[in-house]
């Protein structure tokens, strides 16, 4: 009995230890796990770099200007335009001008 606990013992020594062997080489080979990223994601626009930006914060109630009707989400990506049946529910994230700007960010137009 002692004998079998003994090599029992050893084997799983050794196999922690080549298993974290091989963790440790594994993430030598493929790199960090989280490399950084190029750029943020929604690309951050000031007046100073872009005097007339495609998209503008909404107030501080979710309400966009006069000059940038369309209201964008940001989690979900998908914009309302006027008219739409949600349009009056959303609170802007984000707010284009025109639906191509959304959609060249990325975001889609509502369903409905």
């Amino acid at each position: 009995m002692r004998r079998q606990i003994t090599r029992l013992l050893l084997v799983a020594l050794i196999g922690g230890t080549a298993f974290s062997l091989i963790r440790r080489r594994r993430r030598r080979v493929a790199g960090p796990a989280h490399p950084a990223p190029e750029s943020a994601w929604p690309p951050i626009r000031t007046a100073a770099v872009d005097p007339d930006p495609d998209w503008l914060p909404p107030d501080d109630a979710g309400a966009c200007p006069i000059s940038h009707p369309i209201k964008a989400n940001e989690s979900s990506h998908i914009f309302h335009v006027p008219g739409g049946r949600f349009y009056d529910r959303t609170k802007a994230q984000r707010c284009y001008a025109e639906a191509d700007h959304a959609e060249r960010d990325g975001y889609r137009q509502a369903k409905a």
